[in-house]
């Protein structure tokens, strides 16, 4: 039972996701993208920077407007880096 714990902590740790700081600057609604200046992006091994985001749902836009300061995880999805949650 103890080892199947362990398992499942093990698991669940490496679906956690890490969630970096960043500012929006632009938000482009109709391309459905968001330029945000962030923090390091350890998942992807990208420095701080400044870049265009593909957003992974079109309603989070709403949340969003320049110089808003958020928390956001950005991944890979279909070779394209995209915004898949915000704080």
């Amino acid at each position: 039972m103890l080892a199947a714990a362990i398992s499942l902590g093990g698991i669940l740790a490496a679906n956690a996701q890490e969630f970096t700081k960043g500012t929006v600057k632009k938000v482009m609604a109709d391309q459905q993208k968001v330029t945000i200046i962030h923090e390091e992006l350890t998942n992807l091994d990208m420095p701080a920077m400044t870049m265009v985001f593909n957003v992974a749902d079109p309603a989070m836009l709403a949340r969003l407007q320049a110089g808003a300061d958020i928390e956001f995880v950005a991944e890979r999805v279909r070779g394209k880096l995209t915004v898949t949650q915000l704080k």
